[in-house]
């Protein structure tokens, strides 16, 4: 079923959210939680969403990217959900893109993030996965775990002219479009 997002304001994006029992993952409850995102993640054309956007205080996120995006960049990773994860800083190097958040509608900035990150976090099975990341999907990892730790894109922008309604990034900026990071 799709959830109304929560928008920038509520104070559940502020939150960090709570850590989910692996107990709790085995109940229709998380089971419908995951499919609700989905829904939700579908219906408003994200790319990724977490449990705080629909009100949900809880350490899941989920993400989907098959394909080209905007950037040229080939990323293949098909619907994970990320549950209670730990993101590590593999390579430091700055990297910027222009981001958006379904949080956050009507507005695109851009951040810069670390190039290369290694997350840990449990499947819905309960079981450890590691997934290493560099260049766009790095990015999406890093803004979607972020709203589990309270934080939005605007907070991370460091020169806030690079922060603009969605219309003019479409008419000034974009570049050749493909995959929005939502």
């Amino acid at each position: 079923m799709k959830r109304d997002i929560t928008r920038m304001g509520n104070p559940v994006l502020r939150q960090i959210a709570q850590d989910i029992s692996k107990e709790y993952l085995k109940t229709d409850e998380f089971t419908q939680l995951l499919a609700d995102m989905k829904d939700s993640m579908d219906h408003y054309g994200g790319i990724g969403i977490a449990a705080p956007q629909i009100g949900i205080s809880l350490k899941v996120a989920l993400i989907e990217l098959m394909g080209f995006n905007r950037y040229g960049q080939e990323v293949n990773l098909p619907l994970t959900a990320f549950i209670n994860p730990q993101i590590e800083y593999v390579d430091e190097t700055s990297q910027g893109f222009w981001e958006g958040c379904l949080s956050v509608p009507g507005l695109r900035g851009f951040v810069e993030r670390p190039r290369k990150v290694k997350v840990t976090y449990l499947n819905p099975m309960g079981f450890e996965e590691v997934l290493e990341a560099d260049g766009f999907l790095a990015t999406v990892l890093q803004h979607e775990l972020d709203h589990l730790f309270g934080v939005l894109y605007v907070d991370r922008i460091k020169d806030m002219r690079l922060l603009t309604y969605q219309e003019e990034y479409d008419q000034f900026i974009q570049p050749p479009k493909d995959e929005e990071l939502e």
